[in-house]
Parts: structure tokens; sequence; C-alpha cells
């Protein structure tokens, strides 16, 4: 075998490959010994025809296109593992130019992995965010606390619903008198004036008594998940079985000890402020992150193929399916409610997925560039203490472990030195 290698627009090659006489003859001999069992002539078994009288009786080149699925991938492949800077990201395209039982010569066009050119990423200016928490962040998340820590209870009086109650209801609901999926239930408990209904619906229970029975015109909002309810206008039948209210234990000292592990109220509110700002910094760290990819990636210049675009959609998408299927949603259901195609599904992602592809690239490249390398030691450190956990050697535990995880801890330790680098060269001021 021999071929060249062209480079082409677009990042795109072709391979020229030229097969001579003998890598012929053998790739059609192997084409006999593959399909030989496939011909019955009279006075021969089954498979024992030989090569040379089924050549006599269906023509010289009976094997040869078969010879050529054989040959194509073979060789292709051998001249891909010359060119260790090829690296495919695209399916080959294969072009015959020349074929006969003496010679055949087929052409391989494929895209891949584009040449980065890194722009400035060293000692580029990133602005430190600010890190700041308000007493009224710390009163709000106190606030969530004591409400989670609420009794609820019936009221026996009899007054009308207002915002703030607990109503619980029975509802039906209907669109021209037709009912529809999903718009009915019984003794639900609805938070008057947290707005998980439909606009106008906790408004119309507001005012109701205990035992009162109501129609509720509503109008579904035009954006609505479900297609065939949105914009329509809606009666619910709704029935108030009791009123229900919350009652707060005050925020005092028995309240911080109740709740936590702390004894006073003032020391409660001191680890949530430092729990706050813990989370601020965290948050603070990733923007800072975040500014730091960006402008690193917007100084490179490199030209993203459609095939990886295209390939990185697909993923978002399948996420996108996987992450229904833990809602017990299917994508064509949620396509249908939210009335659009996977075609359009896919253009609205095809921006993020080319941007997304762009960062990979200038990352890899500067992995590359300044040599950088998974912790091997962390890595091997943290399996071992997965594998005290099991109370396994960390031989017996590597053996059941699954190699795509030990592939994903080493890309995670690979993300975060990288991570570490572009800090050090690019410290947030």
């Amino acid at each position: 075998m021999n071929y060249t290698l062209e480079k082409l627009e677009k990042s795109q090659v072709k391979f020229t490959i030229d097969i001579n006489e003998a890598e012929v003859e053998a790739a059609v001999q192997e084409a006999y010994n593959k399909n030989k069992s496939k011909y019955k002539l009279e006075g021969f078994r089954p498979g024992k025809v030989p090569r040379k009288v089924l050549e006599a009786e269906f023509g010289k080149d009976v094997f040869l296109n078969d010879a050529l699925d054989i040959i194509l991938p073979k060789y292709f492949e051998e001249a891909l593992d010359k060119e260790p800077d090829v690296k495919p990201v695209g399916r080959p395209e294969a072009d015959i130019l020349e074929v006969s039982d003496k010679a055949i010569k087929f052409a391989v066009t494929i895209t891949v992995q584009p040449e980065v050119k890194l722009g400035k990423y060293k000692g580029l200016k990133v602005e430190k965010e600010k890190v700041e928490v308000t007493d009224e962040q710390v009163d709000a998340e106190l606030k969530l606390a004591q409400d989670k820590a609420a009794r609820v209870v019936e009221i026996e009086k009899d007054r009308k619903a207002k915002k703030g109650d607990i109503a619980n209801i029975d509802f039906e609901g209907s669109v021209d008198g037709v009912k529809f999926d999903g718009g009915a239930g019984t003794d639900y408990d609805l938070e008057l004036g947290s707005k998980t209904f439909i606009p106008g619906f906790e408004e119309g229970v507001v005012g109701m008594k205990k035992g009162e029975e109501k129609d509720i015109a509503v109008t579904f909002p035009k954006e609505y998940g479900a297609q065939n309810l949105a914009g329509k206008e809606a009666v619910f039948k709704v029935k108030l079985n009791a009123i229900k209210v919350k009652e707060l234990p005050a925020l005092d000292d028995e309240f911080a000890k109740d709740v936590s592990e702390f004894d006073t109220l003032d020391a409660y509110k001191e680890d949530i402020k430092a729990g706050l700002i813990k989370q601020a910094e965290e948050r603070a760290e990733i923007q800072e992150e975040n500014k730091r990819v960006d402008a690193i990636v917007d100084n490179a210049t490199v030209e993203v193929p459609e095939c990886m675009v295209a390939d990185q959609v697909d993923e978002m998408i399948q996420e996108f399916e996987y992450r229904l299927m833990y809602q017990g949603m299917k994508l064509d259901d949620y396509l249908k409610y939210a009335g659009i195609t996977r075609e359009k599904m896919a253009d609205d992602y095809r921006e993020t997925a080319a941007r997304n592809v762009k960062i990979r690239l200038v990352l890899e490249e500067i992995i590359k560039t300044e040599n950088i390398l998974p912790d091997e030691e962390a890595v091997n450190k943290k399996i071992e203490e997965m594998a005290k956990g099991q109370n396994k050697s960390l031989e017996e535990y590597k053996k059941t472990m699954d190699p795509r995880y030990v592939s994903y801890l080493l890309n995670q330790s690979l993300t975060d030195a990288l991570m570490a680098k572009l800090k050090e060269l690019n410290p947030a001021k």
C-alpha cells in the first residue's frame, strides 16, 4: 500500500491510497473464503466450489466488490495509524478512483479535529467578584427555617379564606364543557398567594368559606406548556373543604436549639451567615472561572466543523431527554406540549453547541501546550478511600470498578488541574 495525504479546506483531509496486485489478490481470496458457501454448482458440495470454477462461471471479478468492502476500511485504517496527528471527528467518505484485479486506487475524505490558534491566555485581566452577605439575606434564610418548622392547623371559626391561608379544595376543570387531563384533584392543599396555579385561580378561592362551592373562570397563559390548553378559557368547579393556617414558632433561643446544633439564636444566625458567605464565595469562584475561560476562548481562533456542532447538539438533546425521563416524561410528549419540533429544538441549541465545542477545543490545546496532567496520585487516593468504605483492598476494589468511572475521575482531575493553572496564569484582581 502507498498513500498520499492532502489537506483540504474546512478541517478536511484526503487520503489517496494505492493497493498493489498482491494486496488485491489477498483481499479477493479473503472475499472468496467468506462468501463461497453462498454459491451452489452441480457436482460440488456447498462451500466447496473452487474459486477458479466460480470465476469461470460468474466472471473473473465475481469477488471484486466483496474485496473492496475488505480493502477500503483495512487500508484506510492502516494509513490513519501512520498519521497520529490526524484525528478524525466525522465520518469518512470514500471514492473509488480505479479498480481492477491488478490494482485499486481510492480516496477517503474525512473531517479532522481543527487547528487551534491560541491567542493571549496568560496575564488576562479578570475582575474579582465581590462577596457580600446582607442581614436581609440572613433573615430570609431564618424565615425559611421558621416556615419549615411551622405547624399547619385547621381553623375552626367561620371566616373567609384570605391570602396566606392554606385552602384544602376539590376542583375539576373544563374547557368548553369538556374535562381535560390534569385538571382535577381532591383534598388538595393550596397556599393562597403562592402562584402555583394559573393566574386568577387562587384569587378566586380568596373570599370563599368552608363548605362553599364556586365556579372560577380563568384563562390559560398563551405560553402554557400544554399546547391544547394554551390561551384557552376554562372553568373550574371548586369546593372549599377547610381553611388551614401556619403557626410559626417564635424566633428565639429555643427555636435555635430545635432546628440547629446551637444554643442561641445569635449563634445560629452567625452560622447561617457563614454558610451564605461560603456559597457566595463558591459562586464568585465559578463566575471568575467562566470570565477567565470566556476571555481565553474569545482570543483564540478555530474553525469548528459542522459535524462536531451536530454531534454536540445531539448530545445536548440526549442529556435533556435523560432529565425528562427522571421526571417521568418522554421527549416526544414534551415537544408536543411545548409546541415545537425536534428540528426546532436542535436549531435552538446550535449556537450554544458551537460555543461549547470551541471551548473544549481551546482548553484541550492549552492542556497540550502547558503539558497539564491529571493528579493520578490523588485519584488513586480517592479510589483507596472508596475501597476502605467497602472493606476491600485497593486491588480488589479496582477489579469491580467500571473503567468508565476511572476515566471520569481522571478527566475531572485533569479539568481541576487545568482550571488551577489558568487561575495561576490569570489571577482575579
